[in-house]
């Protein structure tokens, strides 16, 4: 028997020039503009530090008359330095009595008091090293039935907010806010309304942080581990650890 003539499958028209050109113009610039805006925004916060630290140095250890010459990034180093000395002392008897006056003397200037505890604040908060951290990124019904919102579970209520809401288990959750994840919400959810996520808190942030833009994968990719179990399985375990 003569065998059929296979047919060749037609090739799909290739775009024009100028869509494949603005393609690759596009695939270019996502590669691109993050590299180019990192290396420009540590650049100038570099020299923006340089400009507000070197002045401050005394003229014989200044590096133009040390070296004849600016030195890019020798402020950074010195303030670096600087607070890292700051901070040793701090944790040391006296420091902590000067702090303590001088945090006195703040204390008794109405705006200034004002300024100073909420930037202690912040600055306590983002870069505590304390294990006060959150737990878990979650779910929750907000701000009505059916509609959903990202949050962070915090930790268990508990005194009289417990006791008066009527819950047996109650969770502070902090909602965050788009895309200044600093201001947000203080929730006091049930527990059983919880639906923690497998995502991780900073994967959570990104999210919030982008409106929806940045979305981690999902579902997860398996990570081996000694054990033999997957990085779902210990997610889950943790979800039902929080979950209770």
């Amino acid at each position: 028997m003569a065998r059929k003539p296979t047919r060749r499958r037609k090739q799909p028209p290739k775009p024009p020039l100028l869509q494949r050109l603005r393609g690759d113009f596009l695939t270019g610039l996502v590669v691109v503009l993050p590299v180019f805006l990192t290396i420009y925004l540590v650049w100038v916060t570099i020299g923006f530090v340089d400009s507000r630290v070197v002045p401050l140095i005394p003229s014989r250890y200044n590096p133009e008359n040390v070296f004849g010459r600016n030195i890019f990034g020798f402020g950074v180093v010195v303030f670096l330095t600087f607070t890292t000395l700051v901070g040793a002392m701090t944790k040391g008897f006296i420091g902590r009595r000067i702090l303590t006056w001088g945090e006195g003397i703040v204390e008794r200037m109405p705006i200034v008091r004002s300024i100073y505890n909420g930037i202690k604040q912040i600055a306590e908060t983002i870069f505590s090293q304390k294990s006060n951290s959150f737990q878990n990124a979650c779910l929750i019904e907000y701000p009505r039935r059916g509609l959903w919102a990202v949050a962070f579970v915090s930790t268990d209520t508990m005194g009289e907010i417990k006791a008066k809401s009527g819950e047996e288990e109650l969770v502070s959750v902090f909602l965050p806010t788009t895309p200044n994840p600093t201001s947000g919400f203080l929730l006091f959810v049930p527990r059983k309304d919880l639906h923690v996520l497998d995502m991780s808190v900073e994967e959570a942030a990104k999210l919030i942080i982008s409106a929806g833009l940045v979305e981690p994968e999902y579902p997860r990719p398996p990570r081996s581990s000694g054990n033999g179990n997957g990085g779902n399985g210990n997610g889950s375990q943790r979800a039902r650890r929080t979950r209770g």
